[in-house]
């Protein structure tokens, strides 16, 4: 196959004359735009070959609704970043490929170490990630040697190495109140506005790192009870990475799997989403002949009002996820001494989540632990 054709985009959240800045900006590589002759051609391409391979695909909600539905027709899955890893390793596939951003392709070698874990674009990274580097990292948890590190789900392999809990958006508060009432002070990364959350929520003494999403953060407060104003029937769903003026207006506040939940449980019509749009994909899915709105990410004035869109996952395309499976480039590594301290802090909310939950650890049966791990989601 030839070289696959990209349009590169580049730029640094340009301030726009508003003084917002719009997350449809950030610097990416986009794959091109398929016909949809060649969308048919590279679709049926890549079931050909994910089944002669011995690969299955697992997709985040926030990728293009194309990869997302490749996914499910194949027998992957299309969930947050930990349901993709333990899919992959409870699933006979020894390749797994993962359509996402970078760490959630870590989270997955770090729980399947033996498997093969490809990736359509190894760029594809994460704000949180990339502000959160091992060394000021490392350097920080050296300076308070009396708190306990708790990390994101979305941080790098070495990172979470360095920590004694990794937790999730849906399960990090449980986690904090349990160590707080346990007397613990908390170190948390990357994230301030989940961190604040939590703490708030909690009263937990926190030191927290300041790190923030690139889509979640430019929710804006102000602009979202404008269009509360235009939908007042619409129930408003608030992924917790999000500013606290916007989460402060929320009538659900969770993990992606969680939102999913809400919509399909609520008798409301009309979701105002305050999280990546490429949520919207599954939500029209799973609740059809709903409404779902946009939140706000800038004024009246801005090129763009509303573009909560993660700009590396929109790296993840239908025709580099066929490059991945005809050569078996874009393989994630990962230092065996790394992935054997970095599921450390895996296992242990793990083994938290199943004290809460009949059974949460991988068997083998896919269809029925499903459900089991869908409110415990990282994005």
């Amino acid at each position: 196959m030839q070289a696959t054709a990209m349009k590169v985009v580049e730029f640094e959240r340009p301030q726009m004359e508003t003084g917002s800045s719009c997350t449809a900006n950030a610097w990416a590589k986009v794959p091109a735009t398929p016909t949809a002759d060649e969308r048919q051609a590279l679709k049926a391409r890549i079931r050909q070959l994910l089944k002669e391979k011995n690969a299955v695909l697992v997709a985040h909600y926030y990728v293009d609704g194309d990869l997302q539905d490749l996914a499910e027709e194949t027998g992957g899955c299309v969930s947050d970043s930990l349901e993709m890893a333990r899919f992959g390793r409870s699933h006979e596939a020894q390749t797994l490929v993962v359509a996402g951003v970078r760490f959630m392709g870590e989270t997955a070698k770090i729980l399947s170490p033996e498997k093969r874990i490809l990736m359509p674009d190894l760029d594809a990274t994460c704000s949180l990630d990339l502000g959160c580097s091992t060394d000021e990292f490392t350097a920080f948890c050296d300076a308070h040697p009396d708190r306990t590190v708790v990390v994101y789900a979305n941080t790098s392999a070495a990172v979470k190495a360095r920590a004694d809990w990794m937790v999730t958006s849906s399960i990090g508060l449980d986690i904090v109140k349990h160590l707080h009432e346990q007397g613990k002070k908390i170190l948390w990364a990357p994230d301030k506005h989940l961190g604040g959350y939590i703490q708030k929520q909690t009263g937990a003494d926190m030191l927290l790192w300041q790190g923030s999403c690139l889509v979640h953060d430019e929710f804006k407060g102000v602009e979202l009870e404008l269009l509360r104003k235009e939908y007042p029937k619409a129930l408003i769903l608030v992924h917790p990475e999000s500013p606290e003026a916007v989460v402060a207006q929320a009538d659900v506040i969770g993990s992606t799997s969680q939102l999913i939940a809400a919509v399909q449980s609520s008798d409301a019509k009309e979701f105002i989403v305050a999280t990546d749009n490429g949520i919207l994909h599954k939500m029209r899915m799973a609740a059809p002949g709903k409404i779902f709105i946009d939140a706000p990410t800038a004024g009246n004035s801005a090129t763009c009002k509303s573009c909560a869109h993660c700009p590396w996952m929109a790296m993840n395309g239908l025709q580099n996820l066929l490059q991945v499976l005809e050569t078996g480039s874009n393989e994630i590594h990962i230092d065996p001494a790394i992935g054997k301290k970095a599921v450390v802090c895996i296992d242990r909310m793990l083994d938290f989540a199943a004290q809460k939950k009949a059974n949460v650890r991988a068997t083998g049966a896919l269809e029925n632990e499903q459900k089991l791990f869908a409110g415990i989601g990282p994005a």
